[in-house]
Formats: C-alpha cells, sequence, structure tokens
C-alpha cells in the first residue's frame, strides 16, 4: 500500500515536472533558430549595403562627371581627351586611397573573405574592409571595368564577421556569417536570392549541408527583400520575354556552351597573366592603378568607350537585339568583346577593389550575341533571337568561370524568370565548365588563392600538418539536441528527419546530459503502451566522453575511432558541457586519407 502511494506520488511530480520543463524549454533558443535570427540580420546589413553602395557611388561619381549618369553613357559623350582622362585620374586616386589608407592603419591581415574560410577562422577586418570600400567607390564611379557587386558582397561579409568578433563567437559561426554576408550581398546586388544561397554554399564555405544552407537562404531572402520591397531598387538586368526552344536548336546551344567554355578559360588566362605581369611592376599600388587606369582610357578612347564602368548598360542592349538591328553590328560586338577582355584583366591584375562577376557576363553575353548573329548570318537557328543567345552565354561564360554549372544556371534564370531557356542554358553551362577545367582548371576565385600560394599552403598543411589542426577547426553545427522530456513520437520523427544513428540530449541549461541511440526505440515501438509515457529522459544513455573545440585532432583521434556515432558531440569545456557543435567522423578520416596521400604523391 505505502509503495502505491509513493509510486504515484513520484508519478504525480514527474508529470508535472515534465510539463514544467516543457514549456521552459520552448523558451529556450536552439542552435538553429539562433543562426537564422543572425542570418536575418545579415540580410538586413546586406540590403542596406546594397543601398550605400548606390547613393555613395553617385556621390563619387559627381566628382569625375557633370552627372550621375552609367559610365558607357558618360564615355559617349566625352571628348577623346576627357575618356583618357577621367578612368587615369580614378585611377590614381583609388590607388592613393588603398596606399595611404594601408599605410594609416597598419597590417591588419588578409580581407578576402575566401582566404577568411580557407585558409582563416571567419576574421575580417574591418578598417581594411573601410580603405577598399572607399577606393571601389572611385573606380567604379571613374569607369573602371569591374562590377560593384564585389564591393557590396565584401563589406557585407566584413560586418557580418565583425559582428561575430564582438560577440566573440568560435570559428565555426564566424565562418557561417562571413557565408550569410557573401550570400546576402550577391542576392542584393543582382536581386537573386537563390543565387545568392548558393554561392555562399558552393563558392565561399564549399559545404552544401542544410544547417549551413538554411541561414544562407535567410540571409539572402531578407537581403533581397531589403533592396526591392523596402528600398525600391530595380535589377540591373532587364531581359526580354524570349520565345521557347525547340528540341531542333539544342545542338546550336551545345555548340555555343563549347565556345564559352573556351572563352571563360580564355578570361583566366589574361586575368592570371595581368596579375603576375603587374606583381613583377616595381611600382607603388597607386602607380598600378593608374597605368591600369590609363589603358582603360586608351581603349575608350580608341573608339570602344562600352569599355568603361560594369557593362550593365551595354549587357542590357546586347540581350534586347540593339547591336543586331544597327549597321555594322558584327565587328562592333567583335571590337567591343577583345576590347572588354583587355581592359577588364588590366583592371582586376592591377589590384583595383571590385568584383568580376558582371564583367565576365558582359563577354557572355557578346560572345553569345556574336554567335546568334553568325547562325543568322548563314539562315540557321531561325526563330531564336541573337538576345537569347546573349544570355545564355551569360550563364554558360560564368559557369566556365567559376567552375560552378548550378551557380551560373540558376543566376541566369533569376536574371530572366523565363523558363523557355532553361533546356539550352543548362546544356551549354555544363558544357562550358567542362571545356573550362580541360583548358584552365582553376575558377576565377581560386585562381588568384593558387597564385598567392594559399592553395599549396592549404595542401601542404593537409599533407605535412594535418595532426596539427585542431577539433575546431573541423567542427560543423551540433547535431540538433532532443530535450530530455521528448516523446518518443517526437524522437522518432527526428530520427526519419536525418541520416544520425545517435541523437544528442540537452537540458533546459543545453547541457549535454546523454545520447538517444536509434538501435534503442526497437523495444517500445511493440509495445503501444508504453508509448505515451517514454520521454528522451528514460532511453538516454550517459553522455560519453566528449570533444573539446581545441583539443588537437591526433588527440582525439582514439575516441573518433572508438565511437558508434556518425557525428562526435563536442561541448565548450568539459566543466561546464554545453554542446556547441559536431566533429564528422568521416571528414575527420577523410583530412588523415588525404594527408596520408599526399605525402606519398606531393603536389605542386
Amino acid at each position: 500500500m505505502n509503495s502505491r502511494i509513493a509510486a504515484r506520488t513520484r508519478n504525480f511530480f514527474r508529470r508535472h515536472w515534465q510539463g514544467a520543463l516543457r514549456w521552459r524549454e520552448k523558451l529556450v533558443f536552439r542552435e538553429e533558430a539562433f543562426h537564422l535570427l543572425l542570418a536575418g540580420f545579415v540580410g538586413v546589413i546586406g540590403g542596406s549595403v546594397n543601398l550605400f553602395f548606390y547613393y555613395a557611388g553617385e556621390l563619387v561619381q559627381r566628382l569625375f562627371l557633370p552627372q550621375p549618369v552609367d559610365p558607357v553613357q558618360a564615355a559617349e559623350l566625352f571628348a577623346p581627351w576627357q575618356r583618357l582622362l577621367v578612368p587615369t585620374a580614378g585611377g590614381l586616386v583609388a590607388g592613393l586611397i588603398l596606399y595611404w589608407g594601408y599605410r594609416l592603419i597598419g597590417p591588419q591581415g588578409s580581407s578576402d573573405l575566401l582566404e577568411a574560410v580557407v585558409a582563416g577562422d571567419g576574421r575580417l577586418p574591418f578598417r581594411t574592409e573601410s580603405v577598399k570600400t572607399a577606393s571601389a567607390l572611385v573606380s567604379i564611379a571613374s569607369g573602371a571595368s569591374i562590377g560593384r557587386e564585389g564591393g557590396i558582397t565584401q563589406l557585407s561579409a566584413t560586418l557580418a564577421s565583425k559582428l561575430g568578433q564582438i560577440a566573440k563567437w568560435p570559428p565555426y559561426r564566424l565562418r557561417l556569417l562571413v557565408g550569410c554576408g557573401a550570400a546576402a550581398g550577391i542576392a542584393s546586388a543582382y536581386n537573386a536570392p537563390i543565387a545568392g544561397a548558393v554561392f555562399a554554399s558552393l563558392i565561399v564555405l564549399g559545404n552544401f549541408s542544410m544547417n549551413l544552407f538554411a541561414p544562407l537562404v535567410c540571409a539572402s531572402v531578407v537581403a533581397t527583400m531589403m533592396s526591392r520591397s523596402v528600398f525600391g531598387m530595380e535589377q540591373w538586368y532587364h531581359v526580354p520575354l524570349f520565345p521557347p526552344i525547340a528540341g531542333a536548336q539544342l545542338p546550336w546551344f551545345i555548340a555555343m556552351g563549347l565556345l564559352c567554355g573556351g572563352v571563360s578559360a580564355v578570361f583566366l588566362k589574361f586575368l592570371r597573366a595581368a596579375k603576375q605581369h603587374f606583381n613583377r611592376l616595381q611600382l607603388p599600388l597607386y602607380a598600378k592603378l593608374g597605368l591600369a587606369g590609363l589603358a582603360v582610357g586608351l581603349v575608350a578612347a580608341g573608339g570602344f568607350p562600352g569599355v568603361c564602368g560594369n557593362g550593365y548598360f551595354v549587357t542590357n542592349a546586347i540581350l534586347h537585339g540593339d547591336f543586331e538591328a544597327s549597321a555594322g553590328a558584327f565587328p562592333r560586338l567583335g571590337g567591343l568583346f577583345f576590347a572588354k577582355l583587355l581592359a577588364t584583366a588590366i583592371t582586376v591584375g592591377a589590384g583595383t577593389v571590385g568584383g568580376v562577376f558582371t564583367p565576365t557576363m558582359f563577354l557572355g553575353a557578346d560572345a553569345g550575341a556574336l554567335f546568334g548573329m553568325t547562325l543568322h548570318h548563314f539562315d540557321c537557328a531561325a526563330g531564336v533571337p541573337a538576345g537569347a543567345f546573349a544570355l545564355v552565354g551569360m550563364g554558360a561564360t560564368l559557369a566556365g568561370t567559376t567552375k560552378s554549372p548550378l551557380l551560373a544556371i540558376i543566376m541566369a534564370f533569376e536574371i530572366s524568370l523565363n523558363y523557355a531557356l532553361m533546356p539550352p542554358l543548362m546544356l551549354a553551362c555544363v558544357v562550358a565548365t567542362l571545356v573550362s577545367r580541360q583548358l584552365h582548371n582553376e575558377s576565377i576565385y581560386t585562381d588568384h588563392l593558387r597564385l598567392k600560394g594559399l592553395l599549396f599552403r592549404r595542401e601542404n598543411e593537409q599533407a605535412g600538418a594535418a595532426m596539427d589542426k585542431t577539433v575546431g577547426d573541423l567542427m560543423n553545427a551540433p547535431v540538433p539536441p532532443l530535450r530530455e522530456t521528448a516523446t518518443i513520437q517526437e524522437i522518432a520523427d527526428r530520427f526519419l528527419a536525418n541520416a544520425n544513428n545517435f541523437l544528442p540530449v540537452v537540458d533546459a541549461q543545453q547541457r549535454f546530459t546523454g545520447l538517444v541511440a536509434l538501435q534503442d526505440l526497437k523495444p517500445y515501438l511493440h509495445d503501444r503502451h508504453a508509448l505515451a509515457g517514454v520521454i528522451a529522459l528514460d532511453l538516454m544513455r550517459p553522455p560519453p566522453k566528449c570533444l573539446t573545440p581545441g583539443q588537437r585532432l591526433l588527440d582525439a583521434l582514439p575516441l573518433v575511432l572508438a565511437s558508434e556515432q556518425r557525428n562526435i558531440p563536442v561541448v565548450n569545456t568539459l566543466a561546464e558541457n554545453r554542446l556547441v557543435g559536431s566533429l564528422s567522423r568521416a571528414q575527420m578520416l577523410a583530412v588523415f586519407s588525404e594527408a596520408i596521400t599526399e605525402k606519398s604523391h606531393p603536389v605542386g
């Protein structure tokens, strides 16, 4: 009798205590929710940076032009000496800003967002980026052959990284913030939220896991809505609606993919050669940028004012068929292609701050239009406008330079919102990527890292110093934990939603208290009466020995090899035992495997 009363009393308190815990835990942010909140805030930053670049660019442009207009439109109205003077003066001023700015702030480390993720801990120096932003605004305003999307993306990523540095967050979260900043920058610049998220996932972070992709999507969407709805900013490209492409016309787009793959490789080789030549010049930075501005001015004064600026104005004209309808269209477009290729290579090679996305798509549109006009000259591809070839050329050339056909397909689609061109676009992008890889292995983003020796250093680190890496260097976001009060249904749903064989359990203070194994659910699935009263606290195993972010991989190896888990929990300290991440066993073993392989077959 007494034991029965005692049991009922325990059940009463347990039931009500579980309810109290459940309500308390509803008020506690899980890490995934926190990352989404951070991503939304970074999206606001990205949209605001896009607005800042727009108005600040107009303000700076008044120093070089009588009124803020597209640099191409201004160059067409200029006399030849003005076409020569404005880019040269802009290059000198932009170079002086960099020269004196760097000397004033002192060494701050690299501000390249890819370097921060590939070879760093996600820290980007704000003061360095402030100097680069000022220089970029001058270069863009004076007609340098560069895109402004690079400055928008870089500044958004830097501000996001600065947020994490102020909060003293760990490297894995800093890298995620840099990725969110990059996604927000691209999305707001091109009004392309999907492309922004894919760019950050594939190019910046190199990881397509849902734990990372969801915040990137959130940042992209918020940034796009800020630019489009709140600030009322228009799209840079205005693409007409093209008719559907017949199946008989697809071989022409495959052929154009071959062409754009070659164009991409040539463009990348020109960029590399220009950087190498400027690096050999024993000149101060302002002199190099002045020479680059002079080169752009000479090309513009020589009859090609279309090379000035980022190229949106000319690209839109190509897409709408304005060149095809004019006299002497073929030699004009052909000359403009080579002029833009040369001007962009020199501008980027000299060290001008800006993006290469937009010049790349300019070259693709030009090459595509030339290809389409050639077909029309020989009475081929009837019914397919040259502008359709130009749009597909933009995507294919972008795919060839980035080595990412998925990014290029999505970018071209979001720019045009024309599903009818998707089949030829997809074919051309894949073909262009394959051709470009054969002719030039590096992408437009990894080429400069290779030139600096960073990729070589990274490979050597994998080959000779993988043992010195820490858990924090490879740590991912933690496996979404269960509450102690999670029901059997919640636990089963969680296992169905992911591929993990173990799920961590945390208490109301987010302390790691145990593990629930998939195999431990089997006895309860056959007992319907037991399902209602079973919670994670009843099922969980005691917490295993955990890893910490500062632990060396070599020291962690025995624990990882002995563990049954695919993702081993990482806690902040063994004393506090708060879940902060997870270490993929497969990823860790891959690092050691690559190290052994690279030692046997040295790179380089």
